[in-house]
């Protein structure tokens, strides 16, 4: 057994495995399509403004948190980044055809919802993660939330960084819910519309050590997030 000091989390050394999502094969596809994805963004295809980019650290662990109001949030935020990242994602999307493929393909983490088991299985998965020294992508409030809506935080976000000491860097994502808004809020609208803008705006890290209790970092968070999003 070993300790990781730098993420606190103990290890067995049999048992250590390079996550999937961190390999060789996951890089080259990160690579592959975020090409295309980037040849899309140029072509103005979807209008996309990416402010503050630089603001995620070029090494070392980070978790990315974000609001979640369309299906292609983590599209437009994983093709933002310069870094290869591991993405919590619903499990539905393992059984669609194509998608399913990438996301093995890219070792992203499924995650059942309401189920607490498989909601553990998923932070340990990140534990990992973020013990190899990469970036997850998270949506705290697990699930696509409507104009209007309001949806509490889960609190996984908040117990990985207090355990792990790894920060948090806020996104607020906006105009992803209008290039695809959600089945039952499109009416007679159009299923998808690219002449809509979309931004995605990452915020200035938050250091899990200013905060001794999982709920003070879940409504900073919170709050970080929203005020990235006007």
């Amino acid at each position: 057994m070993f300790a990781d000091r730098e993420c606190g989390v103990v290890m067995d050394e049999k048992l250590d495995r390079r996550p999937k999502g961190l390999g060789k094969r996951a890089w080259l596809t990160t690579q592959f399509v975020r090409r295309i994805l980037r040849t899309l963004a140029w072509s103005n295809f979807v209008r996309v403004t990416v402010i503050g980019r630089e603001l995620v650290p070029a090494t070392g662990p980070v978790i990315i948190a974000s609001n979640h109001i369309s299906m292609l949030d983590a599209v437009f935020l994983w093709g933002a980044l310069r870094r290869r990242a591991v993405a919590i994602a619903m499990a539905e999307l393992w059984s669609w055809p194509v998608v399913g493929w990438l996301v093995r393909r890219l070792g992203q983490i499924p995650v059942l919802r309401r189920d607490s088991e498989s909601g553990q299985s998923a932070l340990s998965q990140a534990e990992r993660i973020l013990r190899y020294g990469g970036v997850l992508i998270i949506y705290p409030e697990g699930r696509l939330v409507a104009p209007g809506e309001d949806e509490m935080y889960k609190p996984g976000v908040a117990k990985l960084a207090l355990a792990t000491g790894v920060p948090i860097i806020p996104v607020g994502t906006t105009g992803t819910d209008r290039v695809l808004p959600m089945r039952r809020l499109r009416g007679d609208g159009p299923k998808f519309d690219r002449t809509q803008q979309v931004t995605i705006h990452f915020g200035a890290p938050i250091d899990p050590a200013d905060f001794d209790d999982p709920d003070k970092l879940l409504d900073h968070l919170r709050q970080r997030i929203e005020g990235l999003r006007e």
